[in-house]
């Protein structure tokens, strides 16, 4: 895992409770809790932010009707040959 830091975090007295159970229905440390917990929480920011981008970037520069037709043909032309019993 390479170098790490100890840090002082203050919870509400019910969020410690619950962290506590959680914890230990898992079998973690406290210090595994929070890093996955933190890992988690990172994770999901950078895939919001990819989200957003890709939305972003597709908002500034959508399809052009000649694609959209280039891919409708292609999906009919697929769906032809399917055999749907």
């Amino acid at each position: 895992m390479g170098k790490t830091a100890k840090v002082a975090i203050s919870l509400p007295e019910q969020v410690l409770a619950a962290v506590e159970v959680e914890r230990r229905a898992k079998g973690e440390s406290r210090s595994e809790f929070f890093r996955r917990a933190v890992e988690t929480r990172l994770k999901q920011e950078r895939e919001s932010s990819a989200i957003r981008d890709y939305v972003r970037g597709y908002q500034q520069y959508p399809e052009s009707a000649e694609e959209v037709e280039a891919v409708h043909s292609v999906s009919i032309a697929l769906l032809a040959v399917e055999p749907w019993q």
